[in-house]
């Protein structure tokens, strides 16, 4: 298994997959999965010649389940690190849902010449609570009601979250798979509790506004309007505006996570901005 260590002794896991001489496609996932979540685009993007990463955010997966350093301004650190130990250079970032967060700090952050593009799947940005500056954004009271049953009972918070919303399973005729359920479970039950219980804050509260301001690549904003998780009137819609160069494709019906249950459509699309 891979990994590298951060400054503060953290191990971050890592997949890195492909020719290292071909274009680096860097995958982030979202709360509280892993790089597993990212099976199908690794494999799809891998078969047409890319280099695939995906990482363990710190404290999810396999990466160390740290109790300090879970909010955006670390995890941006930590992927900078990986892209200098890894010397990524002209990758395409892609994030989806937490890992739209911290794609677009990390972007904002990054040395020059290691990004060339940026993609957010039902990414948290610009922000997702409420406040007098977010009025359309979900109350405070939503994501203490998240940390409530993270607390009192993991493994059946993560049972329900796939069950229902997520992949829009709660919804009429809609096509359920139990082994998407059961991945996952499995991965968020993979990481540290302390670690997802700080995320929560990290992916709801961190003012992604400036980050989206500074961004200067290409950017690809991917949304379902039908996203009971992150919805998409205070989020896409939004990020969208404040991009420089950026292209919002919206998906009529589909959910939160749909680059699994509408993979081969995201992923043609994927294909071609990369190749844009």
């Amino acid at each position: 298994m891979s990994f590298i260590t951060t400054k503060d002794g953290v191990q971050i896991f890592y997949k890195d997959w492909g020719p290292k001489t071909a274009q680096p496609i860097v995958f982030h996932h979202g709360w509280p999965l892993s790089a597993d979540d990212w099976d199908n685009q690794m494999m799809f993007f891998l078969a047409h010649g890319y280099r695939v990463i995906a990482h363990d955010r710190r404290g999810h997966g396999r990466s160390t389940q740290t109790d300090t350093g879970n909010e955006m301004d670390t995890y941006a650190a930590d992927v900078i690190a990986l892209a200098a130990a890894l010397d990524l250079k002209n990758a395409i970032h892609v994030g989806h849902s937490t890992g739209g967060g911290e794609v677009a700090h990390y972007v904002a952050r990054a040395e020059k010449g290691r990004v060339a593009k940026a993609v957010l799947i039902g990414a948290v940005p610009p922000i997702m609570v409420k406040s007098d500056k977010n009025p359309g954004g979900l109350p405070l009271e939503v994501f203490d009601g998240f940390r409530t049953q993270l607390v009192a009972n993991r493994a059946q918070f993560y049972r329900d979250i796939p069950a229902g919303p997520f992949y829009g399973f709660n919804r009429a005729g809609a096509k359920v798979s139990e082994g998407v359920i059961n991945n996952w479970w499995r991965q968020g039950m993979m990481g540290g509790i302390k670690a997802h219980y700080d995320c929560i804050k990290a992916f709801s509260e961190t003012d992604f506004t400036e980050d989206l301001k500074k961004i200067d690549v290409p950017v690809l904003i991917m949304h379902g309007d039908d996203d009971q998780i992150v919805p998409i009137a205070d989020s896409a819609l939004l990020s969208a505006k404040l991009v420089k160069n950026g292209t919002l494709k919206v998906y009529k019906g589909y959910p939160h996570g749909m680059a699994t249950t509408h993979a081969d459509a995201i992923n043609a699309d994927l294909l071609a901005f990369i190749k844009g």
